[in-house]
């Protein structure tokens, strides 16, 4: 008697510059919330970290939890998180587990931007996310992260969302076609 392997469904996974730019869209709103706490000293403060890292479980874990797996800046780009090996949303632990490791290198990143002036060499903090980040760049069958492969999770292709990169290439072809004439 033998088992027969029933084949995964086939995700249309996506490639690593639209999850750039939907992480930096979601970056970008905890960031400039929690940035407008701050105070002009140099160093970490706790009121902004604090803000972020509220902002960003709320962003990033609560409401994908609640919107099929979609963030704003997931949703913009039409992506959504899914289980590996399934078609269903993470359930809160595993989008907890898989947002607490990225946040971790979002909020030395928002430390970065808001020192880089007074201490240039707060650039080196973007360097566990970037390095986090690169395993997707070698994984070429399932392009997943440190963070996917530690949460057991996918970031795969939906209809659902506002196709933001497909609407910013029709306006830049529009603009070239524009300038020739």
């Amino acid at each position: 008697m033998t088992i027969e392997q029933v084949p995964p469904q086939h995700f249309h996974q996506v490639d690593f510059r639209r999850r750039c730019m939907a992480f930096a869209m979601d970056f970008l709103g905890v960031w400039l919330v929690s940035s407008t706490l701050g105070s002009n000293n140099t160093g970490i403060q706790i009121v902004p970290i604090l803000v972020f890292t509220i902002a960003w479980l709320i962003l990033r874990v609560i409401i994908p939890y609640n919107n099929h797996g979609q963030s704003f800046g997931r949703w913009a780009f039409n992506m959504q998180v899914l289980e590996v090996g399934d078609t269903r949303i993470p359930d809160l632990p595993s989008l907890f587990k898989r947002e607490t490791a990225v946040g971790l290198g979002a909020l030395m990143i928002s430390i970065a931007i808001n020192n880089i002036i007074r201490n240039p060499t707060a650039i080196l903090l973007i360097l566990p996310l970037a390095i986090e980040c690169s395993a997707a760049l070698s994984d070429t069958k399932m392009r997943q992260t440190m963070h996917d492969r530690y949460a057991n999770t996918m970031i795969v292709s939906s209809q659902r969302g506002y196709s933001l990169d497909i609407k910013f290439k029709r306006l830049v072809e529009k603009f070239r076609r524009n300038v020739r004439q």
